[in-house]
């Protein structure tokens, strides 16, 4: 559904403006975001979080185990009123931890925001390094390569990677530097009329063998 929003909305946008080609690029963000520093240590703080929240709700549920093992130790011994007071905790301590595994991992949950958190300052500054691309280059669409959107095809000479990570001040390190692919594009030459130097596409220039 998303994709076909978005082709319609580029659509729209190709009809609106005829009067001039368009010009577009991709970045790979999941490769900028890779060679951040910046990036490298919000994920660390998200993995503490996690590892953190993880052994809380790993202890509610060895407490409730306790609960059970004691109480089927002792049920024979437990008058009804007990045992109905014994299963009510340990009922109670299930729900809590349920509530709280919710509470963390689930849906916008804990762990969400903070990853939002985290995350906020680096995306930032990875929106801002292409918006800045964007400008200097006359882009008028930049697409997300890392993104939900299938690029079945990408040209090397579209891809402005290596020019938002020198804006990060990054190194592009195997990402090899556009400035010649982007700025040079491959030219035809034509020949004069009646020259009579067959132009390299030209059927002329293809050798035949007949057969014997």
């Amino acid at each position: 559904m998303k994709k076909a929003i978005f082709f319609v909305l580029l659509c729209f946008v190709w009809l609106a403006v005829p009067a001039r080609a368009q010009k577009f690029g991709y970045v790979d963000t999941e490769f900028v975001f890779s060679k951040m520093p910046e990036y490298q240590k919000a994920l660390g703080e998200i993995d503490k979080f996690t590892d953190k929240w993880s052994k809380d709700i790993q202890d509610k549920y060895l407490e409730i185990e306790k609960l059970q093992k004691a109480y089927q130790a002792e049920e024979i011994l437990l008058t009804e009123d007990m045992k109905r007071e014994r299963q009510r905790v340990i009922s109670d301590r299930e729900r809590e931890a349920r509530e709280y595994n919710n509470k963390v991992f689930g849906y916008e949950g804990l762990l969400f925001q903070k990853k939002k958190e985290l995350m906020k300052a680096p995306m930032e500054l990875v929106n801002r390094a292409i918006e800045k691309v964007s400008l200097q280059r006359k882009l008028d669409f930049m697409f997300d390569k890392a993104s939900d959107f299938v690029m079945l095809y990408t040209n090397p000479r579209h891809d402005y990677t290596d020019y938002v990570m020198e804006e990060l001040g990054l190194d592009a390190d195997s990402k090899a530097k556009k400035s010649t692919a982007v700025n040079t594009s491959p030219t035809t030459t034509t020949p004069a009329a009646g020259s009579g130097t067959p132009a390299p596409g030209d059927p002329a220039n293809k050798t035949t063998t007949k057969p014997k």
